[in-house]
């Protein structure tokens, strides 16, 4: 017969085999955060660029489905319960939405622009992109990526 040991550890094996117990985990501390939480204490006020980073990071965690971590993001942060809408964000990082950038959250397509910034450059760090990134490239409009990186091999 299996001791007490041994079935926590098989239980534990298949949890994590089936990927529960991460989301187990990041369940028991968005409770936790939330119990702990004073709500009678006022929210800092967020500056526009908070904001916009938070907003970016939280449509990033719910596109991952990392819907615990998000409302940790959402409470400690004080940000709303819904969303600022995805055309708003576009139009203030001046971000190019297209058929392909919008099933992807916005930070995707900000990734993909830095990294063909150093693709196409004298400052070239990546060299191998997949063809996923691929789809994702030249979102941002205005960028002279030349220039960028001449500017970072200047002031190195």
């Amino acid at each position: 017969m299996a001791s007490v040991g041994d079935l926590k550890a098989v239980v534990k094996d298949t949890l994590e085999k089936r990927g529960v117990m991460g989301q187990l985990k990041a369940r028991v501390r968005a409770e936790v955060f939330e119990a702990l939480d004073d709500r009678s204490e006022p929210k800092p006020v967020l500056s526009p660029e908070n904001l916009l980073i938070n907003e970016l990071i939280r449509e990033y965690l719910a596109f991952n489905k990392y819907r615990y971590t998000a409302s940790v993001l959402t409470a400690e942060t004080g940000l709303s319960d819904i969303p600022l809408d995805r055309s708003f964000l576009t139009k203030e990082l001046n971000v190019v939405d297209d058929m392909n950038s919008q099933s992807v959250p916005i930070l995707y397509g900000i990734l993909s622009h830095f990294l063909k910034e150093h693709e196409e450059g004298p400052c070239q760090r990546v060299e191998n992109v997949s063809a996923e990134k691929q789809t994702f490239r030249n979102i941002l409009r205005g960028r002279n990526t030349k220039a960028s990186c001449l500017h970072q091999i200047k002031g190195q």
